[in-house]
C-alpha cells in the first residue's frame, strides 16, 4: 500500500471516529438527562429530603458532567459551540463531513504539487476550515448584535421613561426584538428569574457574544445604583455612545469598501479569464488537466490564489477591527 492510500485511509478512519464519538456522547447525554429527569420526579413525588442526596442520581449528575465536559472540549477543538446552535445553518457533523471532502481535495492539489507529502497537510486543513466557519458566523452574529444594540437600549429608556422597570424592560426587548438580540434578552431574563443579579447576567451575556457594550451596559447599571442618579438619563447617554460606534464602524466599512471591491475583483479575475480561455482555445486549456506539468501549474495557481484571498480578506478584517 503506498504512502497516499495508507494517508488517505487514516484520515477517514479518523473521521469516522470522531463522527461517530460525538453521536454516542449526544445519545448518552440525552439517555443520562431522562434518567436523572425521572428520579428526580420520584423524588419530589415521596417529598423525601434526601431525595437529592441519592448516590445513584449524584453519580449520573457526575457521569453526565463528565461526558459534557468533554463533548464540549471536543467540540471546541473544531470550533463548534453548543451554546449557540441556532448558528449553523447545518448539523454539526455536515459540516464536518463538508469540510473534509474540501481538505482532501486541498489535499489532492498538495500532492500534484509537492507528491504523497502533501497528504498530511489534509488534517491541519480539516480543522483550519472548521474552526473558520464557525468562527465567520459567531463573527456575523456578534455584528448583528451590534447593530441592534442601540435600538434594544432605546426600547428600555422609554420603557424607564414611563415607570415601567428596567428588568421589565428587558423582558420587553426580548419580546420585541429581532434575532439574535431577542434570545440573548431571553437568556438573561431567564437568569434573572433564577436569581441571578442583572448585574452579572449582563456580564455573562457580553463575555457570550464577545461584545464589550453589553459590558458597558452592565456597569451604567452598577455605578447608578450605587452612586444614583436618573437612569433614563444614564442609559439614553449609553445609547448615544454605543449608536455612534454604530456609526463608526459603518463609516470603516465604507472607506474599506474599495480595499473589499479590489480583492473581490483579483479574486475573480483568474476564473473568468480561465472561463474564457476555455471557450476560446478549448485544446490550449486542457494541458492544464491532461499533462503532468500543467496539473502541477493548475495545482499551485489554485493554491496561491486561495491563499491570495485568505490574506487579503484578513488584512481587511483586522484593518476594521
Amino acid at each position: 500500500m503506498t504512502l497516499h492510500l495508507a494517508t488517505l485511509l487514516l484520515l477517514s478512519l479518523l473521521a469516522l471516529l470522531g463522527l461517530a464519538l460525538g453521536a454516542y456522547l449526544l445519545l448518552r447525554l440525552q439517555a443520562a438527562e431522562r434518567q436523572i429527569r425521572s428520579r428526580l420526579a420520584a423524588a419530589l413525588a415521596t417529598h423525601s429530603p434526601r431525595g437529592a442526596e441519592d448516590p445513584m442520581l449524584l453519580r449520573m449528575q457526575k457521569r453526565q458532567n463528565a461526558a459534557a465536559a468533554f463533548g464540549y472540549r471536543l467540540a471546541g477543538f473544531f470550533g463548534f459551540d453548543p451554546a449557540f446552535p441556532d448558528l449553523h445553518p447545518l448539523p454539526w457533523y455536515a459540516i464536518l463531513a463538508i469540510a473534509l471532502a474540501v481538505a482532501t481535495l486541498a489535499g489532492v492539489l498538495l500532492s500534484g504539487i509537492v507528491g504523497e507529502a502533501g497528504w498530511f497537510g489534509v488534517p491541519v486543513l480539516w480543522l483550519v476550515l472548521c474552526r473558520g466557519f464557525y468562527g465567520s458566523r459567531r463573527n456575523r452574529r456578534a455584528r448583528r448584535l451590534f447593530n441592534q444594540f442601540p435600538d434594544a437600549l432605546g426600547m428600555i429608556v422609554r420603557a424607564v421613561r414611563v415607570g415601567i422597570p428596567v428588568v421589565e424592560g428587558i423582558r420587553l426587548v426580548a419580546r420585541e426584538s429581532p434575532e439574535p438580540t431577542a434570545t440573548e434578552f431571553s437568556r438573561v431574563a431567564d437568569q434573572m428569574a433564577i436569581g441571578v443579579p442583572l448585574e452579572e447576567a449582563l456580564r455573562i451575556a457580553g463575555a457570550r457574544s464577545g461584545l464589550a457594550e453589553y459590558r458597558f451596559f452592565a456597569t451604567s447599571l452598577s455605578l447608578q445604583s450605587k452612586a444614583g442618579g436618573g437612569l433614563s438619563e444614564t442609559l439614553e447617554n449609553l445609547a448615544d455612545v454605543i449608536r455612534k460606534r454604530v456609526a463608526l464602524r459603518a463609516r470603516g466599512y465604507a472607506l474599506a469598501s474599495e480595499a473589499r471591491t479590489s480583492a473581490n475583483i483579483l479574486g475573480a479575475l483568474p476564473i473568468v479569464s480561465g472561463g474564457g480561455l476555455a471557450l476560446l482555445n478549448p485544446a490550449y486549456l486542457a494541458q492544464l488537466f491532461t499533462t503532468s506539468g500543467g496539473q502541477k501549474v493548475l495545482a499551485t495557481a489554485i493554491l496561491m490564489l486561495g491563499g491570495g484571498i485568505f490574506v487579503m480578506r484578513h488584512i481587511i478584517q483586522k484593518a476594521l477591527a
